[in-house]
C-alpha cells in the first residue's frame, strides 16, 4: 500500500479521505446502440472533462471483440491510448480499469506503465484486472483456472521492478533477475499506485495489503458497509486500499428524476445523483467510474452538467 505521507497527486485527486470524486470510462462518448465507439472529438471530450472537474479518465483493456459480449470498449490498446490522453490533457489523473494481468507479461506492462508515468508526469494509476471474458484466455494460450495465482505473481514482479534497483528475484512464472539489470524510468513520485479491478480472484486479506485502491461494481449500501469493514479488518493497523465502484451510467435530462437501475445501468437525475453520491461519500466510497456507453445524451451533455451541477456540489458539501 502506499505510504500516506507520499502520496502521489495522481491517486490523492481520485483517491482522497473524506471526499468522493467522480471519473470517465473510455470511451468518452455514448453508444447505445452499437459495440463500437466512433471516437469522434475524443481529444476535445477529454479536455472537457479535464475542464469540468472530473478526478480521472479510466481506459480498459479488451483484447478482442467478443459478440456474446457486446462491447469493445475504445478499441485502442490502454497503455497506447493513456499516452496520447497524456498530451492531450494537463491535469487529469489518467489510469487503467483494469490491465487484464494474467493475459500479459508482466515485465513489459511494468515498463508500459513506468512510461506512462513518466509521460503524464506522475499522474497515472495502474488498474490490473483478471478480464471478464473467458474466451480471451484461449488466445493467448492461457490457463484461465490458473489467473488468480498469476495475477499475484505479476502484481509483485511490477512492484519489485518499480521499487527496486537491480533486484534480485526468482518467479514461478515469469523471469529471473539476477541482480545485474535495472528497469528505467522508476516512478515519478517514487512509487507507482497500484488497483485491482473487480475482485482479481483474490481473498480481501490479500487486496487490504497488497493493492493501494480497489474499484468493483459493487454500489449497494449494505454491501459498501461489508466491504469497507472487511478492508479495514484485513488491513490490520496498516492503511486499507481506498475503495471505489464503477456503473453504466444514463444522466436523465429531468434534473428532479428518481434512482433507476436497469440490469447494470444507473439512470438518475442530477438532484437525486448528488444525494447518492454524498450519501457514498458518507459510507466511506472514494470514488465512482461512470460509462457512458448506455446514455441516451451525448457525452458532451451529460460531462457539461456534470462540471456545471454535480462535481461543484460535491465540492462544496
Amino acid at each position: 500500500m502506499l505510504d500516506t505521507t507520499a502520496m502521489p497527486q495522481s491517486f490523492s485527486r481520485v483517491f482522497c479521505e473524506g471526499r468522493l470524486s467522480v471519473g470517465l470510462i473510455t470511451p468518452l462518448e455514448a453508444y447505445p446502440d452499437s459495440p463500437f465507439p466512433t471516437l469522434k472529438d475524443h481529444q476535445q471530450v477529454s479536455k472537457q472533462a479535464e475542464d469540468a472537474g472530473f478526478g480521472s479518465i479510466w481506459v480498459r483493456d479488451v483484447p478482442f471483440y467478443d459478440p456474446n459480449f457486446g462491447d469493445a470498449a475504445q478499441m485502442l490498446d490502454p497503455f497506447v491510448y493513456a499516452g496520447y490522453l497524456a498530451a492531450v490533457t494537463e491535469r487529469i489523473t489518467i489510469g487503467t480499469t483494469g490491465i487484464v494481468l494474467p493475459l500479459r507479461e508482466p515485465v513489459s506492462v511494468a515498463k508500459q506503465a513506468l512510461s506512462v508515468d513518466r509521460l503524464t508526469e506522475g499522474r497515472f494509476i495502474l488498474g490490473l484486472s483478471t478480464g471478464d471474458r473467458p474466451v480471451e484466455y484461449p488466445a493467448f494460450n492461457i490457463d484461465f483456472e490458473d489467473r488468480g495465482e498469476r495475477y499475484r505473481e505479476a502484481v509483485e514482479v511490477i512492484r519489485i521492478l518499480s521499487e527496486t534497483r537491480f533486484p534480485k528475484a526468482e518467479t514461478l512464472r515469469f523471469g529471473t533477475f539476477s541482480g545485474n539489470l535495472d528497469m528505467h524510468p522508476k516512478p515519478v513520485h517514487g512509487r507507482l499506485p497500484i488497483m485491482a479491478v473487480g475482485r482479481a480472484r483474490q481473498p480481501i486479506e490479500w487486496l487490504a495489503k497488497n493493492v493501494d485502491a480497489w474499484i468493483w461494481a459493487v454500489d449497494d449500501d449494505t454491501a459498501i458497509r461489508e466491504i469497507l469493514t472487511a478492508l479495514k479488518d484485513a488491513a490490520g493497523e496498516g492503511m486499507p486500499p481506498a475503495y471505489g465502484y464503477s456503473t453504466f451510467f444514463d444522466l436523465d435530462p429531468n434534473p428532479d428524476a428518481p434512482y433507476q437501475r436497469f440490469y447494470n445501468v444507473v439512470r438518475i437525475g442530477r438532484k437525486a445523483l448528488i444525494e447518492r453520491l454524498l450519501h457514498h461519500r458518507d459510507l466511506g466510497v472514494r470514488h465512482v467510474a461512470l460509462n457512458l456507453k448506455p446514455s441516451q445524451r451525448a457525452a458532451q451533455s451529460v460531462i457539461d452538467e456534470m462540471g456545471s451541477h454535480v462535481l461543484p456540489a460535491l465540492e462544496a458539501a
